[in-house]
C-alpha cells in the first residue's frame, strides 16, 4: 500500500461583500499551518449562483468544499440565496456556514430552518475573528 503525504488543497468560496472582512478572512486563513486553502471571493449572491452552476464566466469554478456566507449582501440576500442552495440537489451538500455580523436570535434560528450548517457572527476584534475562523479549519 503507497502512502501519500499530498496537502489537500481545501476550496473555500467565501460571499463577503465588505471587502475589509474579505481581506481579513483569507489572510487569516492562508496562514494555517494545518491547511492548504483555496479561496474564491464573490460580492455577491447572484455572482456565487452563478459560479456554483458554472455559468457565465464560471464554466471552470472548482466545486467548493465550504461556503461562508455574509447574510447582508447585494442584489441577494444571503438567506435567499441559502434556501436556493439547500434546494438544489447538485448543491445542497457542500456544508454552508454562515458568518456575519447579526446576532439577531431570528437570524440564527431562520438559519437553522435553512438548513445552514453553522453560524457564527463575526466579531468586532482582530484576535477573536482569528479565533472564530480557527474553528472551522478542517482537520
Amino acid at each position: 500500500m503507497t502512502e501519500h503525504n499530498e496537502e489537500r488543497n481545501f476550496k473555500i468560496l467565501l460571499i463577503e461583500d465588505n471587502s475589509s472582512d474579505a481581506f481579513l478572512t483569507k489572510e487569516i486563513l492562508s496562514g494555517s499551518e494545518t491547511a492548504s486553502y483555496e479561496i474564491a471571493v464573490l460580492q455577491d449572491g447572484v455572482e456565487a449562483l452563478s459560479y456554483l452552476c458554472r455559468i457565465h464566466g464560471y464554466e471552470y469554478a472548482p466545486k467548493p468544499d465550504l461556503i461562508l456566507l455574509d447574510l447582508h449582501l447585494p442584489r441577494m440576500h444571503g438567506f435567499d440565496f441559502l434556501a436556493r442552495i439547500k434546494a438544489n440537489p447538485n448543491l445542497n451538500r457542500i456544508p454552508v456556514v454562515i458568518f456575519t455580523t447579526s446576532e439577531s436570535r431570528e437570524d440564527v434560528l431562520k438559519a437553522e430552518e435553512l438548513k445552514a450548517d453553522y453560524y457564527l457572527a463575526k466579531p468586532l476584534d482582530l484576535d477573536t475573528f482569528e479565533s472564530i475562523l480557527a474553528r472551522i479549519y478542517p482537520c
